[in-house]
């Protein structure tokens, strides 16, 4: 099996998976929880595909898509106690979304003719926009508009799969490494605080 497509299964899962939580701490109804967690798997690689020009978009290839996110449902439901009292378990979902999605987005972008630095920044679309659509829905500040190493990291595992495809031996492993890169900065981000402060000169 391509291991493109396990992995960009691996992240619609997750994805829909943060988009879920978040619809049940709202309290959303059964349709409100199923809509935020398509939007969330879905709304950043519906925005790449678009700007790109690859339609149909690429979830509307197949039904498997779709399942994949029904099938999170269930699984945040049951597990939702579990899961809650892992504090960390929403942005644990999320960040593995952005890692996948990231270098997914590139990968797309690149076989499409697209130059190396516009697929970077569609890996960030893909990666982020999701989320976005997510916090907005949710009643939140979206993770990118805050000072949190977010779209930073992302940007970072980007540049490195370019670089391991452009200038290493590494192309076979490059899209684990690169994933591995996007969530190991977003974690260690999160458990150091990291951030990224920015205060324009006139407010110092």
């Amino acid at each position: 099996m391509d291991a493109i497509f396990v992995i960009e299964v691996v992240g619609t899962f997750v994805f829909a998976m943060s988009g879920i939580m978040a619809a049940i701490e709202g309290e959303f109804d059964l349709f409100g929880t199923l809509i935020l967690g398509i939007v969330t798997a879905v709304g950043g690689g519906t925005i790449r595909d678009l700007l790109i020009g690859a339609t149909p978009v690429s979830w509307m290839s197949s039904d498997l898509y779709i399942y994949v996110i029904i099938s999170a449902i269930p699984v945040a439901f049951f597990f939702f106690k579990y899961l809650h009292r892992l504090r960390k378990t929403f942005l644990l979902f999320d960040t593995v979304g952005i890692g996948t999605f990231t270098i997914l987005g590139i990968e797309k972008s690149l076989a499409l003719g697209i130059s190396p630095t516009l697929s970077l920044l569609m890996g960030v679309v893909s990666a982020v926009f999701g989320g976005i659509i997510r916090d907005v829905l949710s009643n939140h500040v979206p993770l990118i508009f805050r000072n949190e190493i977010y779209a930073f990291a992302c940007f970072a595992g980007g540049l490195v799969y370019l670089a391991l495809n452009y200038f290493s031996q590494l192309q076979e492993s490059s899209l684990f490494i690169a994933i591995s890169v996007v969530i190991s900065i977003r974690l260690l981000a999160i458990r150091f605080n990291w951030n990224i402060p920015f205060k324009p000169l006139s407010k110092q």
